[in-house]
């Protein structure tokens, strides 16, 4: 199929506007042009189509029916040309951000902590929590916080901190002064139906000894909001992220059972298009938020100092990211 070869990109400008205002000498107002001007773009542009675009009368011009349907066309691709440079130059809501995320991390750690920012910040924060990744196209979103591999097609993506995966439960399941692992082998699983958490717990089961039995039967969800509260209420034990749970165990209501983790194949990432990192809305939430991070990454840190030694990784094989 040979090329189409396009007709001037002027002449389409001056079309798009006489066609919004049906009124060549209103257009050339808008444009600052002559009447005559734009006529001449309009005369160009159909002599290059070899189609009538307008029926001219003596004090309007309308429409024809093959111009209705180029207008339809002009005007998308002028809206998206214009939406273009705009993101590239100027953010269009410098006091409004607008962030989506998992809504397992906004309850479980960003919302509560979103006050601190705001009093540092004068601007409206608007989150969308969300389990599909969100699209930039057609809406306001500024910022996503995503649990991912870092590769999002037409998006840029910046590390935020590394996840690992430790096995949880209620306390009140385990007996310290049993033998641990055959506990665990009793437990029912709760399990997070995501793509990294397939291969998990075959090899947990063969890690606590229990390879050729079958475990209690699962409880399955798509949200770690709900595995939590299913952990709360003491349904099982599941290997969950230890952003989500550090807090909670530092309170005694939940519990590690053994010194293992995984390192996770997903991270969390801040993702957006390009030019929306050149907001300073987003610069400056980006340096706040890496700050506030640093307290998972500090707690991880004193976490394992405190079974020094005893902790072991888990599933090596997996840490492909």
């Amino acid at each position: 199929m040979k090329n189409l070869r396009l007709p001037p990109l002027k002449s389409l400008h001056a079309f798009r506007h006489a066609a919004q205002c049906l009124s060549f000498k209103a257009a050339a107002e808008q444009l600052n042009v002559t009447q005559a001007a734009i006529s001449q773009q309009i005369k160009t542009l159909e002599q290059s189509l070899e189609i009538e675009l307008f029926e001219r009368h003596t004090r309007q011009v309308i429409l024809t029916s093959e111009g209705e349907y180029l207008f339809t066309y002009v005007e998308q691709a002028f809206n998206l040309l214009e939406q273009g440079v705009r993101e590239i130059i100027e953010d269009p809501h410098p006091n409004k951000l607008v962030i989506s995320t998992l809504p397992s991390f906004a309850s479980r750690w960003l919302v509560a902590r979103l006050g601190k920012f705001q009093a540092e910040e004068d601007i409206n924060i608007q989150l969308s929590p969300s389990l599909a990744v969100a699209s930039f196209q057609d809406q306001d979103l500024d910022l996503s916080i995503r649990f991912g591999q870092g590769k999002y097609e037409g998006l840029k993506s910046e590390l935020l901190f590394e996840e690992c995966l430790i096995p949880v439960c209620h306390p009140s399941l385990i007996d310290p002064k049993q033998a641990i692992k055959p506990q665990l082998a009793k437990l029912p699983i709760i399990a997070d139906n995501g793509p990294d958490m397939e291969a998990i717990w075959p090899l947990f089961q063969e890690h606590i000894g229990c390879k050729d039995e079958k475990m209690p039967s699962r409880l399955q969800v798509s949200d770690s909001t709900v595995l939590i509260e299913a952990l709360l209420s003491c349904q099982g034990i599941s290997m969950i992220r230890y952003s989500l749970v550090y807090e909670l165990i530092k309170k005694g209501q939940l519990i590690s059972p053994l010194p293992l983790f995984m390192k996770s194949r997903y991270n969390f990432f801040l993702v957006a298009p390009a030019p929306h990192f050149k907001y300073d809305k987003i610069n400056n939430f980006r340096r706040w938020l890496k700050n506030e991070v640093k307290e998972i990454q500090h707690s991880w840190k004193q976490y394992c100092d405190q079974t020094e030694g005893q902790y072991e990784v888990l599933f090596k094989e997996n840490h492909n990211p």
